[in-house]
């Protein structure tokens, strides 16, 4: 691990919502320029923390830095402007604007942005789509458009749920090329995902989480070796 001071670092992270007791003192760090997934079944916690690294929980305790500074008692919009974006699974696409006014309705949070025309390179469809309403893209335009509207706020921390969930597989591969661009330009992303196979070739590490905690670590290169576990904590 780099010396560097962490993107994200989770130190003894408990959250709740109401009474609910989710997540019971996990830790993680994500390294500038990392790409690091979340893996584990369905209520194990992993959307619960990309919430909690943006505030979005009803109580969260323990520390939560994001690129050296405390945000465990900051509000949402204080956390976003120290430039994290959020695609929460549900992607937010806003029906009765075009994909374009969609694309253009965050405000900045950093400088560094990319441009409208990057944007567009990276994602033809969204070019081809800019005049027609949220409500008549596809799926996996509308998860095109939800990543790509991140991208232009100046985020480089990049918190993404589930991306890939019930996408054809020509969009499933597209958003796996966007990953490995972001990466090489300098983005660093921690995502959740139930689908390991598109996660696998991507991430450097992941975090097994499991009834709100983290129970194991593997670095990209210990996968191969640890596939019965995995079958154990995922059933792939």
């Amino acid at each position: 691990m780099s010396s560097a001071t962490p993107a994200i670092r989770l130190q003894n992270v408990h959250s709740w919502y109401d009474e609910s007791h989710i997540l019971h003192g996990i830790n993680i760090d994500v390294m500038p320029g990392e790409v690091v997934t979340l893996l584990g079944r369905n209520g194990a916690g992993r959307t619960t923390t990309l919430r909690a690294i943006m505030g979005l929980v009803g109580k969260r305790t323990g520390s939560i830095q994001v690129n050296g500074a405390e945000t465990v008692r900051l509000s949402p919009h204080h956390i976003a402007r120290l430039g994290l974006g959020y695609c929460p699974e549900e992607r937010g696409i806003l029906t009765s604007l075009t994909c374009q006014e969609n694309l253009m309705l965050p405000p900045k949070v950093a400088e560094g942005g990319m441009s409208v025309d990057e944007i567009h390179e990276m994602f033809p469809n969204l070019k081809a789509r800019q005049n027609s309403p949220g409500g008549r893209l596809s799926g996996g335009e509308q998860q095109m458009l939800a990543v790509a509207r991140i991208l232009r706020t100046g985020a480089k921390v990049l918190l993404l749920d589930e991306i890939s969930e019930g996408l054809a597989p020509v969009i499933v591969q597209a958003l796996a090329r966007m990953i490995r661009e972001l990466r090489a330009r300098g983005f660093t992303v921690l995502m959740v995902e139930q689908n390991f196979r598109f996660a696998a070739p991507l991430a450097d590490r992941f975090y097994i989480m499991e009834r709100g905690l983290v129970v194991r670590e593997l670095s990209a290169a210990e996968l191969q070796d640890n596939t019965e576990m995995l079958q154990e904590y995922l059933g792939v």
